[in-house]
């Protein structure tokens, strides 16, 4: 049993394995893991909720959600919560969320993933989805059975424009400017480690030695690889 509490956040750039990584966390040593991309996906689904209503206009256009929309709705989420440990991902973005973060709760420890820009950018422009059903496909290590067509129903793949190589450095460029004054504050508060490399097998054992260290706690299960 964990002695007290544990609250973290992970960071990363788009392809860096950050949500891989998350997932592990979560299942291995017991954590909530609450994902802001998936959350906010899921209060517009549920049409009902004042959250869908607020989300819903920006997600339709394909832009970010404003600062103070995430951050409301994400506190509330923690608030929520309550007396549970939890690992958070895709929250905060910006400094200003951070910040918002840091008034409700005291951090135990942000992680930060350090991928080479080469390796992000072959991952992402090799990666192709099936758009209806989500499944998304990497040309590189988990290709399509036929090229260009979706294993399930035959349909055809698409890239999203995001993913172009153009957009791409573009992206990485922006998540590097916004996430700069974020790591600076948790490292001032002495919470952050930094991870780097191309592997999220080789990073793990790291990632997980030090959650050990960090709760007092062993892992909840073993863990094996996906």
């Amino acid at each position: 049993r964990m002695a007290k509490l544990f609250r973290a956040v992970i960071m990363g750039p788009p392809g860096s394995g950050k949500g891989t990584i998350a997932h592990r966390i979560a299942r291995t040593f017991g954590l909530e893991y609450l994902s802001s991309g998936h959350f906010l996906r899921h209060s517009v689904a549920a049409k009902h909720r004042e959250a869908g209503v607020l989300v819903k206009p920006y997600v339709d256009r394909g832009i970010l959600v404003p600062d103070d929309v995430v951050t409301r709705l994400m506190l509330a989420r923690l608030e929520q919560l309550g007396a549970h440990s939890w690992l958070l991902d895709g929250f905060p973005r910006t400094l200003a969320q951070a910040q918002a973060l840091n008034r409700l709760v005291q951090l135990d420890l942000a992680i930060i993933l350090n991928v080479p820009y080469s390796t992000l950018v072959d991952r992402l422009s090799n990666r192709w989805m099936h758009p209806p059903s989500g499944r998304v496909y990497n040309m590189g290590f988990n290709p399509p059975r036929v090229q260009g067509k979706d294993d399930v129903t035959g349909e055809p793949l698409v890239q999203h424009e995001d993913d172009k190589p153009e957009a791409l450095m573009a992206r990485l460029r922006h998540y590097k400017d916004v996430a700069k004054p974020v790591m600076d504050l948790y490292k001032s508060q002495g919470i952050l480690h930094s991870f780097s490399g191309t592997d999220t097998d080789r990073i793990w054992p790291y990632i997980s030695s030090l959650l050990v260290t960090k709760m007092h706690t062993q892992p909840s299960e073993s863990f094996q690889t996906d």
